[in-house]
């Protein structure tokens, strides 16, 4: 998913808040004028797709968690964005609600079984079938398809480098990550430390190495 070190660092030298520096770089439209707050009270709300009418709707019946924005080139990424941004939630709290019809799997191969609206475009969620994947029992589902306000707030950014597999300017990665820590998102070239234990984690209980 690319290995490009983060180059950016530093920061203000004085006592009062720095001034961003990299404003001008474009993130995701949730992110781009700063990162709002989630609420711990918030029960969870509607996703509906792009189309003009019959919209495909997924019902989300709980928060959401690990949010980021993410810079692989399989997520769903709104025109114009770099990164996708996408939380996780658990499957049992994601149920297709209207149109459903409309949904069909981008690629039945990869492991993140992603539904996609079959008139616009825009994915409705990601699933993991696989029993024995780390994140099995958690579906992949873009906020920003709500309405809603309260929806758990980004938090950190993965998969950086993978934007130059899309086709973005590697002269410019020092920006992306400049961006991305001006915004409290701290860039890493995979998953968060958190996710990454987890994933090891699980890997080492599957092989005797840790006991359960």
């Amino acid at each position: 998913m690319g290995l490009f070190s983060n180059l950016f660092g530093g920061g203000s030298s004085g006592s009062g808040p720095s001034t961003p520096r990299y404003s001008n770089v474009r993130i995701h439209p949730a992110v781009d004028n700063g990162v709002k707050a989630g609420s711990a009270s918030f029960s969870g709300g509607t996703l509906k797709c792009h189309c003009a009418s019959d919209k495909v709707e997924v019902e989300i019946s709980g928060q959401t968690a690990h949010n980021h924005v993410c810079g692989c080139s399989q997520c769903w990424k709104p025109k114009g964005a770099t990164f996708s941004q996408v939380a996780v939630v658990g499957s049992d709290k994601v149920t297709v609600t209207r149109n459903g019809e409309k949904l069909d799997r981008v690629n039945p191969h990869a492991t993140i079984q992603r539904y996609a609206c079959k008139g616009c475009g825009v994915h409705m969620f990601g699933r993991i079938e696989n029993t024995a994947h780390p994140f099995y029992g958690l579906d992949f589902v873009h906020t920003e398809l709500s309405p809603a306000s309260g929806w758990s707030e980004p938090q950190f950014a993965a998969f950086v480098s993978s934007i130059i597999e899309s086709g973005y300017d590697p002269s410019k990665m020092d920006s992306v990550r400049g961006r991305c820590k001006e915004l409290g998102l701290e860039p890493y070239d995979c998953l968060s430390p958190t996710l990454m234990d987890a994933i090891a984690t699980h890997v080492g209980k599957a092989n005797g190495s840790l006991k359960s």
